[in-house]
């Protein structure tokens, strides 16, 4: 090599090094190539998107971007992919469907494939021949109502798994469980023992338990099957995280959380072991322990992971007849036609937790799914706030699944905001039209139209892991209300895709108080979006949930890639 080549190559070399060093000082990344779709209030979509750093700089003309970033700056190419706020979980269980990285999924079509009673035995064999001898064996995702059989699991079949271990089967709402005759005895139920407040043993004709328990009389079911060891624990959050960031989610929500859960996620967050944020609304029994001083709230960096709202429960599912309907159920589950369900708190007390909390200055999430528990919460609520007035104080209905008309207007009226389980058109609207509600109430569960005509503003959520974590899935069904069978649940509640894509970014992140940081593409916000194979404004609305995730970027930094499609 001449001195002349050698000097050129040295200077070419150097010159590199210093662009390299630039471009990590001004930390500028441009995004151009393809649609980019804000959810600003205007909907803006536009051609270009500027980040420095953790936050999002400038969007706007690709020209206008290219002159902010300058010559240092590094500019990607969509190759016309679109690129949308990453998603708000506006309500789940993070990181419950990491779970399944250590019980069994019994999930049925078109979740998963389990479709009879022998299918859940044999998947809790398998699982138990993994599981350590001193531990429950635990399978979650059952839905009777899909079974061959139409029924819960019984003791006695779940005894055809082990005689000598506890063996539980968590239904898929997470409301009710089926246990062996071995887990009956260790949590200390048997023939004689009262049902509990807002709960219920299931019996057979001789009055012996036939070993299916909800509501609160799973309360000690959840408490030993759900309490994971350190390394079980570890296993469980990469699994979650991995789900959610796949999907497109960059704030995950534990929407019920201990305060073991609480302390253990922070952490965890602060630790760097987490690469997504988290919203964590505390259950009453960490709240009142924060309240009563017998526990703090571990300090978090609020972009990071926020405490929000207190989660408590007017009633239970629908689709385990233990929702608080106004109206009988369409079939009932027993002899009883006038069959309603009932109360998971009573109304006096479910009162006086919301006033308390309210008069405190948390804000509240209160999950009903039938009319008549909606009414209470809605009581409970204008009592708190005509005795403790606070503006904007953003009370929400979690599910709302079969909201009134008249609780609909009554919700703008106090302030309250709901968030819809839109997916239960997609995964049980055939059963609600034939079993659970009837045509007519079917027809008008989550009422996001009718919502969005009383000038509500709300979310849709998944409500993981009752279902996965699909964020597209949840605004298709939206927007569509199409049932696995095909049939269309209730058109007159559709929405059209920007009011659903809303409902899962900016809409979800203000019923957090976050948006001001988060859910829209705008000047000044977190750098957290996603790149789509397509833009969910140009594809035919039956085709949203065809629409793939490629790539998910928190805080500026790729969280996730998908794989390289053959």
């Amino acid at each position: 090599m001449t001195l002349r080549r050698a000097v050129a190559a040295f200077v070419a070399i150097l010159l590199a090094l210093v662009g390299l060093h630039l471009f990590a000082v001004s930390g500028r990344t441009i995004y151009r190539g393809g649609p980019i779709v804000t959810l600003d209030p205007q909907n803006r979509v536009v051609e270009a998107i500027g980040i420095d750093g953790d936050r999002i700089a400038i969007v706007g003309s690709e020209a206008d971007v290219v002159a902010w970033g300058g010559r240092w700056a590094r500019v990607l190419d969509l190759h016309g992919h679109a690129l949308v706020p990453g998603f708000v979980d506006a309500h789940s269980h993070f990181p419950g469907s990491g779970l399944f990285a250590v019980i069994e999924d019994l999930h049925a079509p078109p979740a998963g494939d389990v479709a009879t009673i022998a299918d859940v035995v044999e998947r809790l064999r398998r699982r138990a021949a993994s599981t350590s001898t001193d531990a429950w064996v635990v399978g979650m995702g059952y839905d009777d109502s899909l079974l061959a059989e139409g029924r819960h699991p019984t003791r006695q079949d779940l005894d055809r798994v082990s005689t000598e271990r506890p063996v539980a089967a968590v239904h898929v709402s997470g409301h009710l469980a089926a246990v062996n005759s071995r887990g009956l005895a260790a949590l200390g139920y048997d023939a004689r023992t009262p049902d509990p407040p807002g709960g219920r043993l299931h019996r057979d004709a001789a009055g012996e338990l036939d070993g299916v328990v909800e509501e609160h009389a799973m309360d000690p079911v959840a408490a030993r099957v759900f309490a994971p060891g350190p390394l079980d624990a570890y296993r469980i959050l990469r699994e979650g995280e991995r789900r959610y960031l796949a999907a497109g989610v960059t704030t995950a929500q534990n929407g019920n959380a201990t305060m073991a859960q609480i302390q253990s996620l922070a952490w965890a967050s602060r630790l760097g072991l987490l690469s997504l944020r988290l919203v964590l609304w505390p259950s009453t029994d960490a709240t009142d322990a924060v309240v009563e001083g017998r526990a703090t709230f571990p300090s978090t960096r609020e972009d990071w992971v926020r405490i929000g709202a207190v989660k408590l429960f007017a009633d239970g599912s629908i689709q385990t007849y233990t929702a608080h309907l106004s109206a009988p159920y369409h079939v009932p589950p027993g002899a009883d036609p006038a069959y309603r369900g009932y109360r998971r708190t009573e109304r006096s007390e479910l009162a006086a937790r919301i006033e308390r909390y309210h008069e405190l200055g948390f804000q509240v999430a209160v999950h009903g799914n039938g009319d008549a528990a909606i009414d209470d919460i809605l009581d409970a609520v204008e009592h708190a706030q005509t005795a403790h007035p606070r503006p904007d104080a953003r009370p929400i209905v979690v599910h709302a699944q079969t909201a009134r008309p008249d609780q609909l207007d009554r919700m703008r009226r106090l302030g309250v905001t709901p968030s819809f389980f839109a997916l239960h058109t997609y995964y049980w609207g055939d059963r609600h039209r034939d079993r659970f509600l009837g045509p007519e109430r079917a027809a008008r569960i989550s009422p996001a139209r009718s919502a969005s005509r009383q000038g509500l503003r709300f979310s849709l959520h998944c409500d993981t892991p009752v279902v996965p974590m699909e964020p597209l899935r949840l605004v298709w069904s939206a927007v569509n209300r199409r049932s696995t069978s095909g049939a269309t649940i209730g058109p007159e509640e559709r929405i059209d895709v920007v009011t659903a894509l809303r409902a899962v970014t900016i809409d979800a992140a203000w019923q957090a108080f976050q948006e001001g940081e988060k859910g829209s593409l705008e000047a000044g916000k977190l750098a957290d979006f996603v790149v789509l194979s397509a833009s969910p404004l140009e594809v035919p609305p039956e085709q949203l949930d065809e629409i793939r995730v490629l790539e998910t970027i928190v805080d500026g930094r790729q969280a996730y890639r998908a794989p390289e499609s053959n």
